[in-house]
C-alpha cells in the first residue's frame, strides 16, 4: 500500500471563499518543512476541460507544461510552490463520465450495468490516488470544487467518504472551508451557517477533522468553543482565516494558527523542521514598504471579471515588488477606446500591457493602443494576440500594408501577417486543439528580450492556433520590427520587438503562466524596469 497521505478540501456556506488559496497555503507550509506535496483540483462542471469556457464563466483558463488546459486555481498552486503541475492536477466531471463511458464502450464492464456507484467514485478515486503513488508525494491535497449541499459535487464527497473508509485511519483527513459572517445590527459574529454546513457535510458520511473559518472580524475564544462542541472537533482544529491585504499572507498567518502542525498530527507525521519561509516573508515585506507606484495599463475585452486576467496581474504584481514597487492596474475595456479618448484612456500610464484573447470583439481598440505605445515611446509588452495587434499594427501604419490582418479575424485579408498553422487548418473540434503546453524559443542576442533572459534558450507555454507568417519576415525587418525569439524546431516566431524604441516586446507565449513569488518572470521584470524608468524620465 501506498504511503501518500490524503487532505480532502471542502468549502460550505458560499462558494469563493478561498479554498484554492487555503489548499496552497498548507502545501506552502508542508514543503517549507521538507514535504514533497502536490495539490489537486477536483471540478464538479460538465465540460472535459475548461479550454472553451468564456472567461467570464470560469476565470482565466491556466495552462500546465504538458498542455492541459485547468482551472486558474492550478495557478495559485503553481505560484505558492513554485513547482509544475499537470493533468493529473484538474480533474472535471466531463473526464471522469467521459473515461468511465469510454470503458464501457470498450466493454471493461463486462455487461455490468454502469452506475454513479462504484463506477464514477471508483473513477474519482483513482484519479486522486494515482497522482499520490505515481510521483511518490507525501502528501496529496485534493480541493473540490464547489459547495457541500450542490448535487454536482455529491459523487466526490461520496469518493471522500470511502477513501476515509478504505485507507488507514491516519492516512486522510477532511479539511471543511466556511464563512463566519458578521451581523453589523447585533454586533455578533454568527456561527449557524457552519453549524448547518457541518450538518450537510455529515449527512453524506463525512465528518471534518479540521474546520477553517473564513472572516472578516478576528474569532473569539467563545465563538471557537462553540464551533467545535457543535461540529464535533477539538478546538485546536478550529482555524481562523481572516481577510488580509494579499492572498501571500496567508501562508504566514495559516502559520500563526498552527494548521500544519494539526494536519500533521491528524496524519501521523513528524513535526520536528519548522517551515522555511524566510524568502517567502522577504517577499512580503518588499510588498508591504513599497511605496513607489507604477502605472501599468492591462487592454483587454474581459476587464469586468479580474480573474479573467488572474496570472497577468499576479505576474505584474511580483515583478513590481522585486523592482521595489506597487503596482497600480488600469483595467482598460478595448471596446472603449478610440481616436478621440486615447490619449484621456492611455496618457497617465507608465507601461501598456495588451492581453491575450479570441476573436475579434475589441480588436480595433487593442490596435490603437499598440499604435499610441510604439509612437509615444510607451514600455509595450504583447501577450499571445496581444503581440498579434502589434504585429498587424505596424504593418498597416508602418509597412504600408492597410489592410493587414489575421485569418482569424478576416478570412480573406491581401495581407495575411498571421495566419493559421499549416497543421491546425482542417481542425473543426474547438477543446484541446491548439499549440498547447511548452515548447523552446532561441533568443537573439543583443535584444530586449535577451537582456531579459539573459540566456539564448528558455522553454515557455503556448495557447493558441495562429502565428506570425513568415513570409513577412524579411520585410519586418528590413524596416525596424525585428524577431528577437524564435522556435529552434520550426522556425516559427516567438518574440517580435523594436529594437529602437525604450521598450517594445511582443510574445507569442504565455510568460504570466511561469511567474512565482519567489521567480519572477524575466520578461515581466524588464517590463516593470522599463515602466518605472518611463515613468522617472
Amino acid at each position: 500500500m501506498s504511503n501518500t497521505k490524503y487532505v480532502f478540501v471542502t468549502g460550505g456556506v458560499t462558494s469563493s471563499l478561498g479554498k484554492g488559496i487555503i489548499s496552497a497555503s498548507l502545501a506552502k507550509l508542508l514543503q517549507a518543512r521538507g514535504y514533497k506535496v502536490t495539490i489537486q483540483k477536483l471540478d464538479p462542471y460538465l465540460n472535459v476541460d475548461p479550454g472553451t469556457l468564456n472567461p467570464y464563466e470560469h476565470g482565466e483558463c491556466y495552462v500546465t507544461v504538458d498542455g492541459a488546459e485547468t482551472d486558474l486555481d492550478l495557478g495559485h498552486y503553481e505560484r505558492f510552490l513554485n513547482v509544475h503541475t499537470t493533468q493529473a492536477n484538474n480533474v472535471t466531471t466531463g473526464r471522469i463520465y467521459q473515461n468511465v463511458i469510454n470503458k464501457e464502450r470498450r466493454g471493461d464492464f463486462l455487461g455490468k450495468t454502469v452506475q454513479i456507484i462504484p463506477h464514477i467514485t471508483d473513477e474519482i478515486k483513482r484519479n486522486i490516488k494515482i497522482l499520490g503513488t505515481k510521483h511518490n508525494f507525501d502528501v496529496v491535497i485534493t480541493e473540490i470544487g464547489g459547495t457541500v449541499g450542490d448535487i454536482e459535487s455529491l459523487p466526490y464527497i461520496e469518493a471522500v467518504r470511502q477513501m476515509k473508509w478504505e485507507l488507514d485511519r491516519n492516512q486522510a483527513i477532511v479539511i471543511h472551508l466556511t464563512l463566519v459572517p458578521y451581523l453589523k445590527a447585533s454586533g455578533e459574529l454568527k456561527t449557524k451557517p457552519t453549524q448547518h454546513s457541518v450538518k450537510a457535510l455529515l449527512e453524506t458520511g463525512v465528518q471534518p477533522d479540521v474546520i477553517v473559518l473564513r472572516t472578516e472580524r478576528e474569532l473569539t475564544q467563545d465563538v471557537r468553543k462553540k464551533v467545535a462542541l457543535f461540529c464535533n472537533v477539538d478546538i485546536k482544529s478550529v482555524i481562523q482565516s481572516i481577510d488580509v491585504s494579499t492572498i501571500y499572507e496567508v501562508p504566514v498567518k495559516m502559520q500563526e494558527e498552527k494548521l500544519d502542525e494539526t494536519v500533521l498530527k491528524k496524519l501521523n507525521l513528524p513535526i520536528d523542521q519548522q517551515p522555511e519561509l524566510k524568502e517567502w516573508k522577504s517577499f512580503l515585506d518588499k510588498m508591504k514598504s513599497a511605496k513607489d507606484i507604477v502605472n501599468i495599463g492591462l487592454v483587454g475585452k474581459y476587464v469586468e471579471l479580474a480573474d479573467a486576467y488572474k496570472s497577468i496581474i499576479e505576474s505584474l504584481t511580483h515583478a513590481a515588488t522585486y523592482n521595489d514597487h506597487k503596482v497600480k492596474l488600469h483595467l482598460i475595456h478595448s471596446e472603449q477606446i478610440t481616436e478621440k479618448n486615447i490619449e484621456k484612456k492611455l496618457g497617465n500610464l507608465d507601461g501598456i500591457l495588451v492581453a491575450p484573447g479570441f476573436g475579434h470583439r475589441g480588436i480595433e481598440g487593442k490596435f490603437a493602443a499598440v499604435k499610441y505605445a510604439r509612437e509615444n515611446k510607451i514600455p509595450f509588452l504583447g501577450i499571445c494576440l496581444g503581440m498579434q495587434c502589434a504585429v498587424i499594427e505596424y504593418a498597416r501604419n508602418v509597412l504600408g500594408y492597410h489592410d493587414a490582418n489575421s485569418t482569424e479575424m478576416a478570412i480573406n485579408t491581401p495581407y495575411p501577417v498571421i495566419d493559421l498553422m499549416e497543421d491546425q487548418k482542417n481542425v473543426t473540434d474547438m477543446g484541446g486543439t491548439m499549440r498547447l503546453g511548452e515548447y523552446a524559443c532561441k533568443v537573439k542576442e543583443g535584444t530586449k528580450a535577451y537582456e531579459a533572459y539573459q540566456i539564448d534558450l528558455v522553454k515557455e507555454r503556448h495557447r493558441h492556433r495562429y502565428e506570425f507568417n513568415n513570409e513577412y519576415l524579411s520585410k519586418y525587418e528590413e524596416s525596424g520590427m525585428i524577431a528577437s525569439g524564435y522556435n529552434p524546431e520550426t522556425g516559427l516566431v516567438e518574440i517580435m520587438e523594436i529594437p529602437e524604441h525604450p521598450w517594445f516586446v511582443g510574445v507569442q507565449f504565455h510568460p504570466e503562466y511561469s511567474s512565482t513569488v519567489l521567480k519572477p518572470h524575466p520578461i515581466f521584470l524588464s517590463f516593470i524596469k522599463a515602466s518605472i524608468q518611463n515613468k522617472k524620465q
